[in-house]
């Protein structure tokens, strides 16, 4: 069963307190009261009551200024308050309505008026309560909501991007595979053809020692021994083309190897290098501007359990945001300016106890305050209408922290960089652990 609700009574006037208090009272409600403003105060702020009855004439502070009090006090701004007077200019009753009460009862007092009034401002302070708890659930689970699919979203994303990049660039390497490894089984019997024909060539001109003036000549035309000094060299660098193609192919298959449902033991440097042989066409120098400097600074790794397209993925989105932000901080500058304070990037790796710390760092515009806490937030961009998703930092983020359980942090100052700090653990977490951990961390 309920308790009764409380209901302070504020009257500088023993009689009218008398009256109020045994009318309430035989009503069934908890009565308390206060006989001026200041003891009413002291007494709403200790025993917050819930509803007030409330004098307008009093010495010291008066109803009207009490009230003022109440109201501007968040603690005690909702309690109902109903105005006891036995003013009745329309002046008084508007400038208590203003400040926040709720009805008025005037005096001399009519017993069933009072307990009407009081009880139909109770029923509604009630149901304001009922109704503010439920838009306070219905608030909590659409916030939760709209996690769960923001979250979705972004896995969504992921996966289907990740599907098409990787479909892509495994269908890449097969179809480089296929004509190289043609050149590359031609080469070896091609060499040995030309160095037979050298040979049959050396001996033609041992052995015909006076050739005709027309053979002579092509000799000449065609630069015979330069010919022969140069055609293996060709043959050499070509080798090297197709041993430099098939380093690019197995890079575009590690980037773009499919995950298993469990982690399996990668090569982090192996990751970073791959996702940089990718996205050398836009380290390269152009018109604008001289080659983006890249810097490796690798410690020594063990081989660590992760979901390696994942992690692959996490890389390409902070190297190639990096770029971006080098690109945007090269805007109003010449080459010359470029060349003398070149764009670079630094990747960075250590291990500190079971954890690997992977850093990506460029020298280019950097982010401003009130931009660092917003940058893994789903769908926030800064880059231009068409240019940015606003989904890769929070992809990137999503993969680092809830699917290996590690941190990714930023550090940014404007006008001079950003630096990304990857965290995961050498050795894998669990599945339910990962779980045990996101809830702890969204407490």
């Amino acid at each position: 069963m309920s308790s009764p609700e409380l209901i302070l009574v504020v009257d500088d006037t023993p009689a009218n307190l008398e009256v109020v208090c045994e009318t309430l009272s035989d009503a069934g409600y908890e009565v308390a009261t206060a006989i001026d403003g200041d003891r009413a105060l002291k007494r709403v702020r200790a025993y917050p009551p819930d509803l007030i009855l409330l004098d307008i004439q009093m010495p010291g502070i008066d109803g009207f200024e009490t009230c003022q009090r109440l109201k501007a006090d968040p603690r005690t701004a909702s309690i109902p308050i109903i105005f006891m007077t036995a003013l009745s200019d329309a002046d008084s009753k508007v400038k208590g309505f203003v400040l926040g009460a709720v009805d008025y009862i005037t005096k001399p007092f009519q017993e069933q008026e009072v307990l009407a009034r009081v009880k139909t401002h109770l029923q509604l302070r009630q149901l304001t309560k009922n109704l503010e708890q439920r838009v306070a659930e219905q608030t909590a689970d659409l916030e939760a909501a709209l996690t769960q699919l923001q979250q979705s979203q972004l896995q969504l994303v992921h996966t289907e991007k990740m599907s098409a990049l990787g479909n892509l660039v495994a269908g890449v390497a097969h179809e480089i595979n296929n004509p190289l490894g043609f050149i590359a089984g031609n080469l070896k019997p091609a060499q040995d053809y030309i160095t037979d024909l050298f040979k049959l060539i050396d001996l033609y001109q041992k052995e015909l020692l006076y050739p005709s003036a027309s053979l002579q000549a092509m000799v000449e035309e065609i630069d015979l021994e330069y010919l022969q000094d140069d055609l293996p060299k060709l043959i050499d660098s070509m080798q090297e083309g197709v041993d430099r193609i098939r380093t690019i192919s197995t890079s575009l298959r590690t980037f773009s190897r499919s995950d298993c449902d469990l982690p399996i033991h990668y090569n982090i440097h192996d990751g970073i290098d791959s996702t940089l042989l990718i996205l050398k066409h836009r380290l390269k120098a152009n018109e604008s501007r001289p080659e983006i400097q890249v810097i490796t600074d690798y410690g020594d790794l063990p081989l660590v359990e992760c979901f390696a397209g994942q992690l692959n993925q996490v890389f390409m989105n902070l190297l190639a945001n990096a770029i971006d932000a080098l690109e945007e901080s090269n805007k109003g500058r010449s080459f010359a300016q470029v060349k003398a304070n070149p764009n670079q990037i630094t990747v960075k790796t250590q291990l500190s106890e079971s954890q690997v710390a992977i850093r990506i760092q460029d020298n280019g515009i950097g982010m401003t305050d009130a931009v660092k806490p917003k940058i893994f937030e789903h769908l926030f961009t800064t880059k231009d209408v068409g240019q940015g998703t606003g989904l890769g930092l929070a992809i990137a983020h999503q993969i680092v922290v809830q699917k290996h359980c590690g941190s990714l942090e930023v550090n940014s100052t404007l006008g001079e960089g950003t630096e990304f700090v990857i965290s995961i653990p050498v050795k894998a977490i669990a599945v339910e652990d990962i779980q045990a951990k996101i809830c702890v961390d969204a407490v």
